[in-house]
């Protein structure tokens, strides 16, 4: 479990993966994912497993995922 008790704190918040790897900016929720932007010109976007949310420090939101997981959960 992630120990995220309020998800609603965690919307424009920093996410990051293992290796500190960047996400980008949680921008919002649904019922099975977190979904993060990154970047300003070429944006992308990843659709996080709720599930793979490990913990919420105030600032950024850290998700037990890799780079090469990142990138398959990557949508346009």
């Amino acid at each position: 479990m992630s120990g995220i008790t309020n998800w609603d704190e965690i919307i424009k918040k920093e996410a990051r993966g293992l290796d500190d790897y960047d996400l980008g900016e949680v921008q919002e929720l649904n019922e099975e994912f977190v979904v993060t932007k990154r970047g300003v010109v070429d944006k992308d976007k990843f659709y996080l497993p709720r599930s793979k949310a490990v913990k919420f420090d105030g600032d950024k939101v850290w998700f037990n995922v890799t780079k090469d997981e990142a990138k398959a959960l990557k949508r346009d």
